[in-house]
């Protein structure tokens, strides 16, 4: 049985300084679900991960680095003409960086509902699925809501991570309207504070919602009680991938039958793991890293 279905893009990312003044870079991988796919592929948990890729060396690079991580890309297709999609991040003294986009008519911006496999979403234990991934066009919206409606034909709890980029909406009222509907379907729901007005609907008791606040930490509601847990104490080297590690991390816990606290605590601990590293996927543990992590890191 999958522990864990996502789908989503996966793409390249090019980290510099200011570009116009750089001499050097660094090329890596990067993408919500594909840093969740390989978080939870290094605790152990059975993850498979839907998605498209060009036929070009970034899309080769995608599929090595998920199947080496013991990942299933069994729905994963090549797709030959359009190219894998990129991200070029500049890094900013004293601000987050600045993160440019280069996915129009990226292989992953071409998936479709046609590419959902119902029966494997049917078979999972949880489906996951974020706003980024809704975010990038009419197919890859309604490949999220086809396999939303796949899980909840066959009772499997809907995991959504808000994930708002505004670069990537043509309107704030827009995104606001996707993103509802999908919190509102959702089971687990992770929002960022600064995203709470998007998705107000969704934010009722029966719902477990985490609500993650940077540095200030991160709380749960469930089962009507509230839960806290401070952030992270590590070295911040690049933030990208510490709300994607959290999730993951979170998730792992869930599935290990752990407390909402716990659940939080475990989600640090990657979100931790994840600022003290320049890649968003590299420095993460494995399962029998957790507890050395756990003492180095604690909140």
């Amino acid at each position: 049985m999958i522990d864990v279905y996502t789908l989503g893009e996966a793409l390249g990312v090019v980290s510099s300084g200011r570009v116009r003044h750089e001499s050097e870079a660094r090329l890596d991988l990067s993408g919500p679900e594909f840093t969740l796919a390989v978080a939870l592929a290094r605790l152990g948990h059975r993850c498979a991960y839907l998605g498209k890729v060009g036929s070009d060396e970034l899309g080769a690079r995608v599929l090595t680095t998920l199947r080496g991580e013991g990942v299933d890309v069994a729905d994963t297709r090549v797709t030959d003409g359009v190219p894998t999609g990129l991200l070029l991040r500049e890094a900013r003294v004293g601000r987050e960086p600045l993160i440019t986009h280069y996915r129009a008519g990226s292989a992953g911006s071409t998936l479709s509902p046609g590419t959902v496999p119902i029966d494997r979403i049917g078979a999972a234990r949880m489906l996951h699925v974020t706003g980024v991934t809704a975010a990038l066009g009419r197919d890859p919206h309604d490949a999220v809501l086809a396999a939303v409606s796949a899980a909840k034909s066959a009772e499997v709890p809907i995991s959504f991570a808000v994930e708002y980029r505004p670069e990537l909406w043509a309107s704030v009222r827009d995104a606001e309207q996707v993103l509802s509907e999908l919190a509102c379907q959702s089971h687990l729901l992770f929002v960022r504070q600064d995203e709470l007005d998007l998705v107000k609907p969704a934010l009722t008791p029966e719902r477990e919602v985490v609500v993650t606040r940077g540095a200030k930490g991160a709380s749960v509601r469930a089962d009507r009680m509230r839960h806290d847990v401070p952030g992270p104490q590590a070295p911040v080297v690049d933030t990208g991938g510490a709300g994607d590690a959290f999730v993951a991390g979170y998730l792992s816990a869930a599935l290990d039958g752990l407390t909402p606290p716990e659940r939080l605590e475990r989600g640090t601990r990657l979100s931790a793991a994840a600022l003290s590293c320049a890649s968003d996927w590299q420095g993460l543990p494995t399962r029998d890293e957790l507890q050395p992590l756990s003492s180095r890191w604690s909140g």
